[in-house]
């Protein structure tokens, strides 16, 4: 069955707490965007806020980076709760770096690309991989539609982790919608990043409904 890293950015801002108790049981993990206004043009999650979240879910916290310089906020998310820490690829000048302080700090390290970033890029860094994220639209954009790549790029991703004898985790994160998780299904995903379709739905219906893909 596809699992649920379910996005905080789409729920009620206003009552986080109370979100997160709603939906807790059909998710598998949270994704808390970290954006500094730089890299993309919002501002969102900080290490404080995370901290206060962390005692309202035993879920695992996967914080997301998209932020200008990954490595200076490895130590302070990882501190508030963090389990799994992902970065930009593009935002790193040494992305094997930030991969192995990340795990140096025991937490699990991964990255994300771009719709216009190739696999080939990931060559020195699959070692490392505990999670791949693929962002099917533009960084930063809420309600945005996945771009049609993104199954394509799942497969291959698939293949590749398959064929290395990695248990490198293939998520998708972007354009989550009841046409498009389908075919991102199919295409071989582990998980999603579901923020709407989790939390302006019903969330019991929704995971229902995402185990009818997997029958």
């Amino acid at each position: 069955m596809l699992k649920c890293s379910t996005s905080l950015w789409s729920a009620d801002l206003a009552n986080l707490a109370a979100e997160m108790r709603r939906v807790d049981p059909f998710s598998e993990r949270f994704h808390i965007d970290v954006a500094d206004g730089h890299y993309v043009p919002n501002l969102l999650f900080f290490p404080d806020q995370v901290k206060a979240l962390r005692p309202h879910s035993r879920l695992p916290f996967e914080v997301h980076l998209m932020t200008t310089d990954p490595m200076s906020w490895i130590d302070p998310f990882a501190e508030a709760g963090a389990d799994i820490i992902l970065f930009c690829l593009d935002s790193a000048t040494s992305p094997g770096d930030v991969l192995r302080a990340i795990k140096k700090r025991g937490k699990q390290a991964g990255v994300s690309l771009l719709i216009t970033e190739p696999l080939e890029l990931l060559e020195p860094y699959w070692e490392d991989l505990d999670v791949l994220t693929l962002v099917g639209t533009a960084m930063g954009i809420k309600g945005a539609s996945m771009d049609a790549s993104v199954p394509d790029k799942i497969r291959r991703a698939r293949a590749l982790i398959s064929r290395r004898g990695l248990s490198t985790v293939v998520e998708a994160d972007g354009g989550i919608r009841r046409e498009t998780v389908p075919l991102m299904a199919a295409a071989g995903v582990d998980f999603i990043v579901p923020g709407s379709l989790m939390f302006k739905e019903d969330p019991a219906a929704m995971r229902d409904w995402l185990s009818s893909l997997s029958a």
